[in-house]
């Protein structure tokens, strides 16, 4: 039994095979989903082409979410392709260079309101231009970080993006509920990601995740993948309105589980005198 036998999407977002939007799409693709794929420009379009391929896909459609005359088309395209749609991956997060690599404090306000709009009114802008060719029962996910609701070095105004993002998923559940259509997001770990890419000490990030985890791993695009993939199936369908962590347990913690003394080696922060 494949548990997305029928059910068809669109993942908007995808940049390469080690995004976490190729990780959802490949888990949903071997339960039986039928997909399609947007790209930001000419430049990604090489790259989601052939993935999109790779999944028996010839849907694909250029979106920038910031352009009005492409966001005006897509529900359009969709029709014209699919009829209507069974889910939608909201994988879109931008902030400018300076607004990671400055200090928070120094957040410029037109840096704050790209972000803002890239990064979460997106997500409402999208959901309302597809509403004519979302199905009844439509499930909508959308990707966010541990960043939002706590405090991550560098993440700056990505972790306030992330914040309201969290908060979206929320108020829009309840308003999309009503009609039998449900919202969540994931919470990642750290992936070594093209937009990881431009957060400062990114290593960092992952060896600290690693070693303080409850699993003393990394997540994989394709544990979030499989995640993602019951969110956005039937399995799911009393959830909605949640922020699910894929992150090894790491949001557990409320103080790091180990410390380097000064030799280097690795021991239980308790057993440290």
């Amino acid at each position: 039994m494949t548990i997305m036998k029928g059910k068809k999407g669109l993942i908007v977002g995808l940049a390469n095979n080690k995004s976490i939007a190729y990780g959802i799409a490949k888990a949903c693709s071997e339960q039986g989903a039928e997909m399609a794929f947007t790209f930001l420009n000419d430049a990604l379009k090489k790259r989601v082409e052939p993935i999109a391929n790779g999944f028996g896909s010839e849907h694909i459609y250029e979106l920038d979410v910031s352009s009005e005359e492409q966001m005006a088309g897509i529900a359009d395209v969709i029709k014209a392709d699919f009829g209507e749609i069974d889910f939608l991956v909201h994988s879109v997060a931008f902030a400018p260079k300076e607004a990671l690599s400055e200090p928070f404090m120094k957040t410029t306000k037109s840096a704050f309101e790209i972000a803002m709009n890239i990064s979460v009114y997106s997500l409402i802008d999208l959901t309302n231009r597809l509403e004519s060719v979302l199905s009844k029962d439509a499930s909508i996910l959308t990707l966010s970080y541990l960043g939002g609701p706590k405090y991550i070095a560098n993440y700056n105004v990505m972790g306030v993006a992330k914040a309201a993002l969290e908060s979206t998923v929320r108020y829009m559940a309840v308003e999309l509920g009503a009609k039998g259509q449900r919202v969540n997001a994931i919470s990642a770990g750290p992936i070594r990601t093209l937009a990881a890419a431009g957060i400062g000490d990114f290593k960092q990030i992952l060896n600290w995740n690693e070693i303080n985890s409850p699993l003393k791993s990394n997540v994989t695009i394709e544990q979030v993948g499989n995640s993602a993939m019951y969110l956005l199936s039937d399995l799911a369908s009393g959830v909605t309105g949640e922020v699910h962590y894929v992150d090894s347990g790491y949001n557990i913690m409320g103080m790091a589980a180990v410390t380097k003394t000064e030799d280097g080696k690795t021991v239980l922060c308790w057993d440290n005198d």
